[in-house]
């Protein structure tokens, strides 16, 4: 099954859709299709887990290559593009290529798994403030922590500098909702303020290849 952790030797690609609540499951139909067709069988890919936002706006596609050239040679394949013309009835996702900076506890590797709760924290930055906002992220990582319910946060950069992301492993929505009322939890509301514009879905992983096991 798909792991996350910061020594994994891989390279991580984050693709955002944004949809109508309507039209989620046919859009996560389609990019399982694709995968399935497709995707799986392409030099140097290494996995990719479905994630459907709980407000039905959002569908996040974690996935992970061996290598950036693999990733690339990938979306320059004129058959690839062919087979996921599919995808072109839907809003162009967002996407960006990204490593993990900061992995918390540092003895956890995230599995990720169907059924799994996720928090999808995006920040956007411009490329002079990214890495003061790691160094943030790493030092409030664990007041986040401190809720029992929080499994393991894994923060991400993307490579072009504009894009921080917080994958984090929740074990009940109940937690979640915690970490917003509860006082003690204020400042992971305000590290970011003046460095960043923040966005935020609750997921639940739907999909992953390889299947889980």
């Amino acid at each position: 099954m798909p792991t996350i952790a910061k020594n994994n030797n891989v390279i991580t690609v984050i693709i955002i859709f944004a949809v109508e609540p309507d039209r989620q499951q046919e859009l996560i139909d389609t990019i399982i299709e694709f995968l399935e067709t497709t995707v799986k069988y392409q030099p140097g890919f290494v996995s990719s887990s479905i994630h459907k936002s709980i407000d039905g706006v959002r569908v996040m596609n974690y996935a992970q290559w061996q290598t950036l050239e693999d990733y690339k040679a990938f979306i320059n394949n004129s058959q690839v593009q062919a087979n996921a013309v599919k995808l072109g009835n839907f809003s162009k996702p967002e996407s960006h290529v990204y490593e993990v900076v900061v992995s918390k506890p540092d003895d956890a590797t995230l599995k990720i798994t169907k059924g799994g709760l996720i928090h999808l924290a995006q920040f956007r930055v411009q490329p002079e403030n990214q890495m003061r906002l790691v160094e943030l992220e790493r030092e409030y990582v664990g007041v986040g922590l401190q809720n029992p319910g929080l499994i393991s946060a894994n923060f991400h950069r993307s490579l072009d500098g504009v894009n921080n992301v917080n994958y984090g492993q929740w074990r009940s929505f109940n937690d979640f909702e915690e970490l917003l009322k509860d006082p003690k939890y204020k400042p992971l509301n305000e590290y970011w303020q003046g460095l960043a514009e923040n966005e935020f879905h609750l997921y639940e992983v739907v999909y992953t290849q390889p299947v889980d096991s």
